[in-house]
């Protein structure tokens, strides 16, 4: 199941997507979503892993080391940077991998997706 969540940056969940079949690619359900060009409209700068490389622009993703070609230490220090800006995020979607629902779930995504609404209401209320 692929689930896509928008944090603010303490890591409160603001949204978690519709669930989507595992097998989707994180970019291509958040495109499907309309996430980064509804972020961008409202001025939301987005930070995420490299799964989204090549979203766009408005997408802040770490820079890419690739093979036989070390990164600088600019480039490091930028992921560093990166990397603790979503610390925060990446707790929030731990603790959401915590509830067994999300880990032993094996029920169609339009099942998942009232679920996944129902979890994202009891942590608001943590």
């Amino acid at each position: 199941m692929n689930v896509q969540v928008v944090a603010d940056p303490a890591g409160k969940l603001l949204w978690i997507s519709p669930a989507l079949p595992g097998s989707t690619h994180d970019l291509t359900a958040a495109l499907t979503h309309r996430i980064i060009r509804i972020c961008e409209r409202q001025g939301v700068p987005i930070l995420t892993d490299r799964a989204y490389i090549g979203a766009g622009s408005w997408v802040t993703t770490p820079v890419r080391r690739f093979p036989h070609h070390d990164l600088t230490a600019a480039q490091r220090t930028i992921n560093r940077a990166l990397s603790a800006a979503r610390a925060p995020v990446e707790r929030s979607v731990a603790r959401l991998k915590s509830w067994n629902i999300f880990r032993r779930a094996r029920c169609s995504p339009n099942r998942m997706t009232v679920i996944a609404a129902a979890v994202l209401t009891l942590e608001r209320q943590r």
